[in-house]
């Protein structure tokens, strides 16, 4: 009696959860995967989906935030930037780069993505340069200065930091920080965040972790904003390991990049939105949010992506790109863990006769698994005519794309199903000739640091590596 009833349990349990799942009209690939894990877990199953899996329109605070907008006169100069739009793209339109048209108009469609123009870009290559630049801006603060990280640590170079800001605070400049506690979750001390908040300093958790439904939702941007004049946005985030490297690495390659222009108040609306959802304060001081200065000519789209967002609208960006190629396309990622469009999009274009280069990491600092399913992805891809390149010895970490030099994205999205679907992003896409070369030209030098990927070689590994890759691949959906 009691076997008979523990299968018709089971039955039913599998029914509920093959139905709720289906219904929930995920990408296959997600759907027959949390089906695995709850056929072969039921007991855990479900708890880990509560903790990882759900959608997550609800947690962001939209509504609530337009609401307030509209009290504030703010939702007046959104308005305005947003009827701006269509001529501000007309304007770069009007050159014979097709790109140029599409592109812009898809991602504003998408998530309503302002194009501004008139900005000045420098990259960043690596936290040599980063750092002194950063901590430079931080010191000739007077005003404001917002800093949003996934991972903070608590090490000598933040305590550099700690020292500057409360020099700042002492001078007058109101300072709010968010990190991502389960990014900085062994890097970051309680006693660090207790000095900052004594030294003044409005340093708060993105969803903290006793949040169990919300734990796998990360906000995984590195953004800075300083005086609403200057903002930082790209890869590297706010400890000195990215000066030496982790554990078993030579040091750590990355890409980020500092920003003048209206650009930076899109920035700013990016880190408001991100701490009116964590605090439920309105950042609503229309001095914050300057528009018409113009210190250069390059085109900046912000590009902002996470769990709440209607479109999955950094993968749309990544998909359009490399269709829209028709030369070349240059990717750099730690991972490579793809779903079934944007490999196909790959292999379309490489079988179609199109420069497509793939550099990524063959290992990390922080566990095999992404790494491990990435090398399935990296055979399909180099099967294809896909050119992959395994950085070796730093640790790489950039998260950039550049097509026909006309055209990139620096920012903090991976090449992968989380950052595409469930992370907070947050890509700078740039139309400037002059950029895309400077950025080209770095990803040609990084070659020399790479071992090319062979579809041959990894064939001949061991059924057990391979069988192993190939069972990291089927949960990538839930990595």
């Amino acid at each position: 009696m009691f076997p008979e009833l523990s299968w018709s349990v089971l039955a039913v349990y599998v029914t509920v959860a093959t139905a709720f799942l289906v219904l929930e009209n995920r990408t296959p690939q997600s759907t027959f995967a949390w089906l695995f894990l709850m056929v072969l877990l039921p007991g855990i199953g479900p708890v880990v989906y509560v903790m990882f899996g759900r959608g997550s329109e609800a947690f962001s605070h939209r509504h609530a935030l337009r609401r307030q907008l509209a009290r504030t006169g703010l939702l007046r100069e959104i308005a305005d930037l947003r009827d701006a739009q269509q001529e501000v793209r007309e304007s770069l339109a009007g050159s014979d780069i097709d790109i140029y048209r599409r592109l812009p108009q898809l991602l504003w469609a998408s998530t309503e993505a302002p194009l501004t123009l008139g900005n000045t870009l420098e990259i960043l290559q690596d936290a040599r340069q980063k750092y002194p630049r950063l901590l430079e801006d931080l010191r000739r603060a007077t005003r404001v200065i917002h800093m949003e990280y996934y991972e903070w640590a608590d090490d000598p170079l933040t305590r550099e930091v700690l020292e500057i800001l409360t020099e700042r605070i002492a001078a007058g400049v109101v300072v709010r920080a968010l990190y991502d506690p389960v990014g900085s979750w062994s890097q970051l001390t309680w006693g660090y965040v207790r000095a900052m908040r004594a030294a003044g300093v409005q340093m708060h958790p993105y969803s903290p972790t006793w949040r169990l439904h919300t734990i796998s939702y990360r906000n995984h941007r590195k953004i800075v904003i300083i005086d609403a004049a200057v903002g930082y946005a790209g890869g590297l985030n706010l400890t000195d390991k990215h000066l030496t490297g982790p554990a078993g690495f030579t040091g750590w390659r990355d890409t980020h990049a500092r920003v003048t222009g209206d650009v930076v108040a899109v920035l700013q609306w990016t880190f408001a939105l991100q701490w009116f959802n964590t605090t439920g304060e309105l950042l609503a001081d229309a001095e914050l949010y300057p528009r018409g200065s113009q210190p250069g000519d390059v085109p900046i789209q912000l590009v902002n992506s996470g769990p709440d967002s209607q479109y999955r609208v950094i993968r749309q960006q990544y998909l359009a790109m490399i269709s829209m190629a028709r030369d070349h396309v240059y990717i750099q990622s730690p991972f490579c863990v793809l779903d079934e469009s944007v490999l196909q999009v790959l292999c379309a274009a490489a079988m179609s006769g199109i420069r497509v280069w793939v550099m990524i990491a063959p290992r990390g600092g922080e566990g095999p698994l992404a790494y491990r399913a990435g090398m399935t992805y990296a055979r399909d891809l180099s099967r294809a005519g896909v050119r992959v390149l395994l950085y070796e010895g730093a640790y790489f970490h950039p998260k950039t794309i550049a097509v026909d030099s006309v055209v990139c994205s620096i920012g903090s999205a991976n090449m992968d199903i989380r950052s595409f679907t469930i992370n907070y992003e947050t890509n700078l896409v740039i139309y400037d000739r002059v950029v895309t070369r400077q950025l080209e030209s770095a990803f040609l030098a990084d070659i020399r640091q790479c071992q090319p990927f062979s579809a041959e070689s990894y064939a001949r590994l061991p059924l057990y590596q391979r069988f192993g890759d190939s069972m990291m691949r089927l949960v990538s959906p839930l990595l």
